[in-house]
C-alpha cells in the first residue's frame, strides 16, 4: 500500500485514467480518513473495547494528560519514523493519515456523551466496526498511500521476509497488550473487531478501489 509522494507514472502519464480521476481520489481519502476517525471515536464510545491500536491510545491516554486522539496523532508520527530505517516512501494519505485520524476522533468523542445503557452501546460499537470497514476501503481504495501502521507492517514484510499476517499478528498483540497493561478497554468490542474487520474490509474494497492504473498496495 506504500505510495511515493514523488509523481508516479500512473498520475503523470497524460490523459490517462489515474490522472482523471485525481480530484476523485483527493475527495475520496478525505472522507475515508474523517470516517475513519469518527469511527475510532464511535467505538471507542462504547466502552466494549477497541481495536488493538486504540487500546494502546486509549492507555497512553490514562498516564499521560493527552487526548486520546492527540496519541492518535503522536504515535502516527512516530510509527512514521520508523519508516526511515525500513525504505519506507509516505505519501498524501499517510500524511494525511497522521494529521486528520486523531482530530475526527476528538471531535467525536466531544459530540458523543458517555453512555450507560447497554442498548445503545452495543449499536454504537456494530456501527462503529462497519462504518470502520467502510472508510478503509475508500481511503485505500484511493490509492495515495497507507497508513503509519499498515506502512510498518508491509515495511517489516519486505525487510524480514516474514508473512504479512505473522507480522501482523505480532504487532497487534504487542499493542494490544501494552495498552491493556496501560489500563485501555479491552473486551468483547476488540474480539468483534478483530473477528469481523477483514471479512468487512474485503467486501467494501473492491467496490471503492478507484480503477485504472497499477494499485500500489
Amino acid at each position: 500500500m506504500a505510495v511515493s509522494l514523488s509523481p508516479s507514472p500512473s498520475l503523470t502519464r497524460t490523459g490517462d485514467a489515474p490522472s482523471r480521476r485525481l480530484p476523485r481520489r483527493l475527495l475520496q481519502l478525505a472522507v475515508g480518513l474523517v470516517l475513519y476517525g469518527v469511527s475510532m471515536g464511535l467505538v471507542l464510545r462504547s466502552s466494549l473495547g477497541g481495536n488493538p491500536w486504540d487500546v494502546f491510545h486509549q492507555g497512553l491516554a490514562r498516564h499521560v494528560p493527552l487526548s486520546v486522539g492527540t496519541w492518535v496523532t503522536l504515535v502516527g508520527a512516530l510509527v512514521l519514523l520508523l519508516w526511515i530505517p525500513l525504505r519506507q516512501k509516505p505519501g498524501v494519505g499517510t500524511v494525511g493519515n497522521v494529521l486528520v485520524l486523531g482530530v475526527a476522533m476528538d471531535a467525536t468523542l466531544s459530540a458523543v456523551p458517555h453512555l450507560h445503557s447497554l442498548a445503545v452501546r452495543v449499536p454504537l460499537l456494530v456501527a462503529g466496526i462497519v462504518l470502520n470497514a467502510l472508510a478503509t476501503g475508500l481511503y485505500i481504495g484511493a490509492r495515495l498511500g497507507p497508513g503509519p501502521r499498515d506502512g510498518l507492517m508491509t515495511g517489516l514484510h519486505r525487510r524480514t521476509g516474514r508473512s504479512v499476517r505473522l507480522i501482523r499478528t505480532c504487532i497487534e498483540l504487542t499493542v494490544l497488550t501494552t495498552g491493556i497493561a496501560l489500563g485501555g478497554t479491552f473486551g468483547v468490542g476488540t474480539i468483534a473487531y478483530a473477528l469481523v474487520i477483514g471479512p468487512l474490509v474485503q467486501f467494501f474494497l473492491p467496490r471503492l478501489t478507484v480503477p485504472g492504473g497499477t494499485a500500489r498496495h
